[in-house]
């Protein structure tokens, strides 16, 4: 395996999506350069299953690092975005035999998110260097009584952006002087989805399922919604199956209310007098604000900070709203955007410094 310096180690970073591929290269943490390349539904119509872009994403890689003349023997690792495994904690793990085989078999699931721990190992292979992932959305690490909901035959799930909610823990953590490993944080990662969680000593113990519906409503998710009318729904005859799982992610929130996910939209709505975006607005605002809140009493009203992030921090109006609702439990900050591409690098990067071991799958 390449040796390399402490002081100076060169990280490739991979992060497939649903539209695009994103790809940096980073020396410890400074980065080089990072990439995005969006494609369009018809580029990505030619493969039948997901799993099938795997040599398309792989090919294109290479042609970022060579338009950017990095050399693939100067690279002292691959980081790729982690995919849809079985439950695990946080970390970086290596990317193992077992792990390729359920990401290759979609045994948990299909994602573009699969395709990052499959071309990081293919990489990796070539160049002999070390294949990592970093937290993926399956992390889990949510405490037993946090997942009781009342039907024992269902139980909570923790399904959520685990690799932005974890950088951005890690960052405001060491911004205000302490060590995330150390700290209460609620974090709001607020996007198409919005998850909500509870950070205790580096742990995520409580968050809503941020995929399957639970939580506060987002730009398209239903979020948390009564549960008689929802079984009246199912059982009236009206829709089928895959219709009502459309019902609530994807087709629900913001879209199915105005048609639109985009904040922006509604944001001039707004401005031209819509009495029902103005609602829609405030009570989006209002529901995370009392996610955030019901997370306290979990650590007795103990949080250091509250951290707001994702797409939707970027709208200073819709962060006020929360931030004014919350700031009485614990000092608010705001992260907007998201740090996946870093989160992914640095992960790495405290694996080849030896700051932390890598996990075994």
């Amino acid at each position: 395996m390449k040796t390399h310096s402490k002081s100076i180690v060169r990280i490739l970073v991979i992060n497939p999506g649903s539209t695009s591929t994103k790809v940096a290269v980073y020396d410890n943490t400074r980065c080089l350069f990072t990439e995005t390349v969006s494609h369009s539904e018809d580029e990505l119509s030619v493969f039948k299953q997901i799993i099938d872009q795997k040599t398309f994403r792989f090919q294109l890689v290479g042609q970022i690092l060579k338009k950017h003349k990095i050399n693939t023997e100067s690279i002292h690792a691959v980081v790729g975005r982690g995919g849809l495994l079985r439950p695990l904690e946080g970390g970086t793990y290596t990317v193992n035999s077992a792990m390729l085989s359920d990401l290759s078999s979609e045994k948990y699931g299909t994602h573009p998110c699969n395709l990052g721990g499959l071309i990081a190992y293919e990489l990796g292979k070539a160049g002999n260097i070390p294949a990592y992932i970093v937290d993926p959305v399956v992390v889990d690490e949510m405490e037993p009584v946090f997942r009781l909901t009342g039907i024992p035959e269902i139980e909570r799930k923790s399904i959520f952006h685990a690799l932005n909610q974890k950088a951005v823990a890690r960052y405001i953590a060491a911004e205000t002087g302490k060590k995330y490993e150390n700290t209460n944080l609620i974090v709001a990662h607020m996007g198409g989805g919005i998850s909500v969680a509870l950070h205790r000593n580096g742990r995520v113990v409580d968050v809503n399922n941020a995929l399957n519906g639970e939580g506060p409503m987002a730009p398209e998710r239903a979020g948390t919604i009564p549960a008689g009318q929802l079984v009246d729904l199912c059982f009236s005859k009206k829709y089928s199956y895959r219709e009502m799982h459309r019902k609530l992610v994807g087709g629900a929130g913001l879209v199915a209310y105005i048609g639109s996910n985009d904040l922006r939209n509604l944001m001039d709505m707004i401005d031209k007098g819509n009495q029902k975006a103005a609602m829609l607005f405030q009570g989006m605002a209002v529901q995370i604000s009392k996610s955030i809140a019901s997370l306290a009493p979990a650590v007795k009203g103990n949080v250091d900070a509250i951290i707001l992030t994702g797409g939707l921090a970027k709208d200073d109006r819709f962060a006020g709203l929360i931030k004014s609702r919350v700031e009485w439990i614990a000092p608010v900050y705001v992260k907007p955007g998201e740090m996946e591409m870093e989160a992914l690098a640095y992960g790495a990067l405290r694996i080849l410094l030896k700051e932390e071991e890598s996990k075994e799958y």
